[in-house]
């Protein structure tokens, strides 16, 4: 299997970082799963979504989330935000302080590992 960087230089990560109501972190992935993968989420809809995101749980708090992806204009994700949020999708009623701690962070990938080396650490294995 050929490595791939996580992230590419130049484009954003988005990194949301919050908690659920105790108790509720299975009953917010059903939720989030079901409306991620469904022909509602925007998100999906655009072009400038480098990469699909990825939903991650704190190995030692099932209460806290990472939402990470990767988007080539954060401009657009912050619109597409807007839209989302007055879609009120099920799951951020889940989080605790409501949708006002669903908000993320954005940071520039200005370092990732160019494809010649990742291909070189692969066929070394």
């Amino acid at each position: 299997m050929a490595m791939v960087s996580l992230a590419q230089r130049g484009n954003f990560v988005h990194v949301y970082d919050f908690r659920v109501r105790p108790g509720t972190g299975e009953e917010f992935i059903r939720l989030f799963d079901s409306f991620d993968y469904s022909d509602d989420n925007p998100m999906h809809k655009s072009s400038a979504q480098a990469k699909d995101g990825v939903l991650c749980r704190d190995v030692n708090d099932p209460d806290h989330f990472y939402l990470l992806g990767e988007w080539k204009d954060i401009k657009v994700h912050a619109d597409i935000l807007k839209v989302l949020r007055e879609m009120k999708p099920e799951f951020v009623g889940l989080i605790e302080g409501g949708p006002s701690k669903f908000v993320p962070v954005y940071a520039e990938i200005v370092s990732s590992t160019p494809q010649d080396i990742l291909d070189k650490a692969a066929a070394a294995e």
